[in-house]
């Protein structure tokens, strides 16, 4: 009774979590655009793709992903051959685990007619397949604790994942090892299965036990002469040969019932093998019940990623289905380190200790964000400057093994932190370009706030009015800004500009207007000049400083090598200095 209920409530906590996590995909958002969508529409959606999908001769392409992906994991194994030798042991072999054995009499036992869990191939393929697992948890505690991958990050989930399964595994063996040197198994099973009273006979079989399946007893000890052997083996053959088969071909079983052959009879009269199976038994429970909770859940989630993205493409695919597969998305991370591996800005790590900037330990944060969970000001901060240092190089969505749009996800996630009113000054960065890109996809309210809060900040520091009718007042030159610009090397090349207006004529930004000295204030050019006249509030307050997409056309036409992109991004820096965050972060709360 105590077993059933036990098996009741791990189905039930497996079941519910499942549900939550589908209903989560289905409810919560990560674009600022997909929050108007309403969770029937998305389910409706959800249903609708799935059955066209299944309909149309993308069934195809779905297929290729299963095979090759799914099941051959051929995106691992363009990456690493021992780690995809990792991943296919550990998931090849507990998945035939569960089908044939845990699973045994409901699959193995409708596909094989004279099915018995102790009779090969079932006795060997029980113990490989718990060997291969075991090998690829060696794997993996080797690349993580002794060869130390790197930028390869151990969490808490990764070890709970890890002991769960070894425990599931070893507790296994050593059950299957008890039970073959255990005298009182071996009179149960007699006693229950076969119809045998003749004392002889059953002493003769007790003796072939002894001498060829390692059961210890404290009756019968060898050596046994051949005649009695051979009549056990004739009972062995009548009664029980055909539902076992030689105890040998489990191979790591019996290894470890010859080691504990010595203690045998103690560990039988504790019912060691009672106490193994209610270990082994219950560490499969806490592992279904945990799966949900823990990384291990990516066995349903990454399978479901590699489809949706293989079959949806923004722009042709319902925007409901959309945000329904980026949440999905984290939950299919497997956090195997491929993505900071092949990182092109993790290197800054080495200078700023936030690990954040790591792509594979921005997903945590970003999923208790979308979650609505709560972040510390300095977790989100972290997140905030993880996600600003992207350069959109899309190294990371290239070679992700469960095919997430990272990139895209990370764009999402800095437009979110934009309307939850977080500061951010550093608009000239890499991201600037890429979101300029995008701006014909977003709200242009949304594309516009954090600029104009960057704008507004700096209007209540800097003494230079906006209305371009007015004259402005004299501002002193400031020599300790035109020498703090002379300590970066990129930024100090703005003393060799003569003003020949290349770098504006190449901008995009400035051709985009009809007027733009009207729009942007100052021009690439005559911010140049204003730093050379030192004059930090003009260059400060122009809006091209804010406008620039970091396209680096102008660096790259200037005749006398001005690094103008780089001198736009110093001058930002200071101004983060100049004008203070929690400035802007107020501005940005009460907008």
């Amino acid at each position: 009774m105590f077993i059933a209920i036990a098996i009741y409530v791990a189905l039930a906590l497996f079941g519910a979590s499942l549900l939550y996590k589908i209903f989560n995909w289905l409810r919560h958002s990560i674009t600022i655009e997909a929050g108007a969508i309403s969770t029937s529409r998305r389910v409706w959606a959800a249903l609708k793709g799935i059955i066209f999908t299944l309909l149309s001769i993308k069934i195809f392409i779905l297929l290729k992903v299963c095979i090759l992906d799914v099941l051959l994991n051929a995106r691992i194994l363009r990456e690493d051959f021992f780690r995809w030798l990792m991943h296919i042991c550990i998931y090849v072999g507990f998945l035939l685990l569960i089908l044939m054995h845990a699973l045994g009499q409901y699959i193995s036992a409708s596909i094989f007619e004279n099915y018995y869990s102790t009779v090969n191939p079932f006795l060997f393929l029980r113990n490989l397949f718990g060997v291969m697992v075991l090998f690829g948890i060696a794997i993996a505690v080797c690349r993580r604790f002794i060869v130390k991958v790197p930028r390869l990050r151990t969490q808490a989930m990764d070890l709970y994942a890890i002991i769960i399964v070894v425990v599931i595994i070893i507790s296994g063996f050593f059950l299957e090892g008890t039970k073959m040197v255990s005298y009182s198994s071996y009179t149960e099973m007699v006693e229950n299965y076969s119809a045998l009273s003749d004392p002889q006979k059953l002493s003769d079989l007790e003796a072939y036990w002894v001498q060829e399946f390692g059961v210890v007893s404290p009756k019968a000890k060898g050596p046994f002469d051949e005649r009695r052997l051979e009549q056990g083996r004739e009972v062995h053959r009548v009664s029980c040969a055909e539902c076992h088969s030689k105890a040998q071909w489990a191979f790591t079983s019996f290894g470890l019932a010859k080691i504990i052959s010595p203690f045998a009879l103690v560990l039988n009269r504790v019912n060691i093998h009672g106490v193994l199976w209610y270990v082994h038994f219950f560490a499969c429970l806490i592992g279904l019940a945990y799966l949900p909770f823990s990384k291990m859940f990516h066995i349903f989630a990454s399978p479901l990623s590699l489809f949706a993205n293989a079959v949806m493409e923004r722009g042709k695919s319902d925007p409901a289905n959309i945000a329904t597969r980026q949440m999905m998305e984290l939950d299919a991370c497997t956090h195997c380190g491929t993505c900071s591996l092949r990182c092109s800005v993790a290197v800054a790590l080495e200078e700023v200790p936030n690990i954040t900037i790591l792509p594979a330990e921005k997903m945590a944060p970003i999923k208790m964000l979308v979650l609505g969970k709560d972040l510390t000001e300095q977790e989100l901060k972290e997140l905030q400057e993880g996600v600003y240092f992207c350069t959109n190089c899309y190294r990371c969505t290239v070679v992700c093994p469960v095919g997430i749009n990272l990139q895209e996800l990370w764009f999402n996630v800095r437009e979110l932190l934009f309307q939850k009113g977080l500061p951010e000054l550093s608009m000239l960065s890499p991201l600037s370009f890429y979101r300029g890109l995008m701006k014909e996809e977003m709200v242009q309210s949304d594309y516009e706030k954090p600029l104009m809060r960057a704008r507004e900040a700096i209007a209540e520091k800097c003494n230079v009015v906006k209305d371009q009718d007015n004259v402005l007042p004299l501002i002193p030159a400031d020599k300790t800004f035109k020498s703090r610009l002379n300590l970066s090397a990129q930024a100090s090349t703005f003393t060799v500009c003569f003003g020949c207006q290349t770098c504006t004529n190449a901008c995009p930004v400035v051709a985009h207007y009809d007027n733009p000295q009207e729009v942007l204030g100052l021009l690439p050019h005559q911010i140049m000049h204003a730093c050379a006249l030192g004059l930090r509030d003009l260059a400060f307050v122009s809006n091209m400083l804010w406008d620039c997409i970091t396209c680096y056309q102008c660096q790259e036409q200037c005749p006398q090598g001005v690094c103008v992109t780089d001198v736009l991004y110093e001058l930002k820096n200071f101004v983060v200095e100049y004008v203070g965050e929690k400035t802007v972060r107020s501005l940005g709360k009460n907008q």
